[in-house]
């Protein structure tokens, strides 16, 4: 059976990216899982992914739990190509979990923002890990 190409970046201490790799799998889909924390996007990946998103690079940038306030990130002095710099020297200031499918590309939290990318129909409802039912529309996009 055909399996279209999905890449999650996926850090497994988060539960909401742990809900979406479950989300994925409940698809019927099995994902390329990257643990950004041990192999980091490149620059360059990071800008196509930034872009793909159609979102601003500083979109993708997570504040909780980060070295963001003591860096100064919310300062609109940086630049992208600063903001590369820093999420380079720290890849947790990577928001996750992004989810790449051939219908796009999107930080999915919270976790049911996956189901809008998914290529399949809709699914039966999925409980997350927190008891929460997710109750899929079936409407994706471009459909």
């Amino acid at each position: 059976m055909f399996q279209p190409p999905i890449t999650i970046y996926h850090n497994p201490a988060c539960g909401t990216s742990r809900n979406v790799l479950a989300l994925i799998r409940h698809a019927g889909l099995e994902p390329t899982v990257v643990e950004y924390l041990r192999t980091p996007p490149s620059r360059e990946q990071l800008r196509s992914i930034a872009a793909a998103t159609g979102e601003p690079l500083r979109a993708l940038l997570r504040e909780k739990g980060t070295p963001y306030a003591e860096l100064d990130l919310g300062n609109p002095k940086w630049s992208d190509d600063e903001l590369l710099d820093f999420i380079g020297q720290h890849p947790i200031l990577l928001n996750r979990p992004i989810v790449i499918t051939p219908l796009g590309t999107k930080l999915c939290r919270p976790s049911e923002e996956v189901l809008e990318i998914l290529p399949v129909g809709k699914l039966a409802p999925f409980t997350k890990s927190d008891g929460e039912v997710i109750e899929d529309s079936g409407t994706r996009r471009g459909g």
